[in-house]
């Protein structure tokens, strides 16, 4: 028998069975004109090395975590005391990876750039043989072609994860080592012009900043000068005990000057609103939701929805985003919350609950203007004073939203503003998409190498 007279069937060798599951084998084998085509297992090794930091309760421990952005990362130092379990070593060029999220990139090579040197047990660490660079194979991994090759070798009914021993499975086209250096050269060539892409569309927004300071008559105070161990502030105007929300709005982190008047954001503002608890899905039914992650940079991004199709018609009328209205994320880690865009589409949009809809009192203050100031330190600097953590996530209310200060110019000034920075908002959006296009020709250029 063969697949010539079956067609439709394919046929396993009985020693190439790893699992029974049938994405594992449903997929067509990889090719490669130029290179040989290896198992993985025969080039890679699980590292297992352990300490026990709660041994040594009173040391130190630089842990590394992973991401899908930077890979590798000096994550953070804790007391061997608050450690109860044992830490893989990572040494420099091992690589790490988290099991359950590999498949959206969650991998990383420890260089000299990380300083720190264990991780969880929850990760898995390995290194490179003779003959596979891991340098090429952190690049390989970050493939979208290699990709699908972890997620057509992951296992689990509920989760999916990504075992040692099923990476192992996986075949990969394998260069000589000088190929390898070679195909990792010009990998780097394109990826160093997308970083100096990405340097000068940072340059740009600052200069966005830059301008909105300068054109409001606005300074930002050194926050490390500022005194740390004694603070004064009228009773009158103590409204929380924390010292961070005091710090700020007691010694004057932005000097506001005197060009324009001073105002609470509430003042500006005719209606507050939370979005729908509702469970949405991406089953493409009902009305599309928008959620904290298509909040972006400052900017609304609908190519990735959810859709809602359970609310009455009342209840769709009362959430109906309309153009103009602004969508602040009200809760989240420290760093996220606070994102603030312009709903600017056609259509009906609703929003979720870790949102709020800010209406404007439109003849006093731009939205634009506003979005403007929320995505620079004048805003930033009171989110972060003023966000507080409940069980383990940052939150802010409509009240202490209603309480950020902002300068109000005249609404004629405010427009002339906005369109002067738009002009430069679209250099930057031009920056940060040639930027993401040469990460993708990056390893486009990479795969096409490899695989063709």
């Amino acid at each position: 028998m063969n697949n010539v007279t079956y067609p439709h069937l394919k046929f396993i060798n009985f020693s190439d069975l790893f699992l029974w599951d049938f994405k594992r084998y449903a997929s067509n084998n990889i090719s490669s004109t130029k290179y040989n085509i290896v198992k993985l297992s025969d080039y890679i090794q699980e590292e297992n090395i352990k300490i026990k930091p709660f041994e040594n309760p009173d040391e130190n421990y630089e842990i590394l975590g992973v991401n899908n952005k930077t890979g590798l990362f000096d994550a953070y130092i804790e007391k061997g005391s608050k450690i109860n379990q044992p830490y893989k070593v990572v040494k420099d060029g091992f690589l790490a990876y988290n099991p359950y999220r590999v498949n959206v990139g969650s991998i990383g090579l420890k260089t000299e750039q990380q300083k720190y040197k264990y991780i969880s047990p929850a990760y898995v660490v390995f290194s490179c043989k003779k003959g596979l660079l891991p340098e090429f194979l952190y690049i390989l991994f970050r493939t979208s072609k290699f990709n699908e090759l972890i997620r057509e070798n992951t296992t689990g009914s509920v989760r999916q994860t990504l075992s040692f021993t099923s990476m192992g499975n996986i075949k990969i086209p394998l260069p000589s080592e000088n190929e390898q250096k070679q195909l990792i050269k010009l990998y780097k060539q394109v990826e160093n012009q997308a970083q100096e892409n990405i340097n000068l569309a940072t340059k740009c927004k600052e200069k966005i900043v830059n301008i909105l300071f300068s054109e409001l008559g606005l300074k930002l105070n050194d926050y490390s000068k500022s005194n740390k161990t004694l603070m004064f502030t009228n009773f009158r105007n103590l409204k929380r005990w924390d010292y961070e929300y005091n710090r700020f709005f007691s010694q004057n982190i932005i000097d506001f000057g005197n060009k324009y008047k001073t105002v609470r954001f509430g003042s500006c503002v005719n209606l507050y609103q939370y979005g729908t608890s509702n469970k949405a899905s991406k089953a493409k039914a009902g009305y599309p939701v928008l959620r904290m992650n298509n909040i972006i940079d400052g900017a609304l991004d609908i190519s990735d929805l959810k859709y809602i199709n359970t609310l009455k018609e009342s209840e769709i009328k009362n959430l109906k985003l309309e153009k103009g209205d602004l969508i602040f994320n009200r809760t989240n880690s420290k760093e996220l919350v606070g994102k603030m865009c312009v709903f600017d589409k056609d259509g009906t949009y609703i929003f979720a609950s870790y949102l709020i809809k800010v209406k404007l009192d439109t003849n006093k203050i731009n939205p634009y203007y506003v979005n403007y100031l929320f995505n620079s330190p004048i805003l930033r600097t009171q989110i972060d004073a003023t966000s507080r953590q409940v069980t383990g996530q940052a939150n802010i209310n409509t009240d202490e939203l209603s309480n950020f200060l902002i300068p109000l110019p005249p609404l004629n000034i405010q427009n002339e503003l906005v369109s002067k920075l738009n002009k430069i908002r679209l250099e930057c959006d031009k920056l940060q998409m040639d930027a993401i296009n040469s990460k993708t020709n990056s390893r486009n250029v990479f795969e096409e190498e490899l695989f063709k």
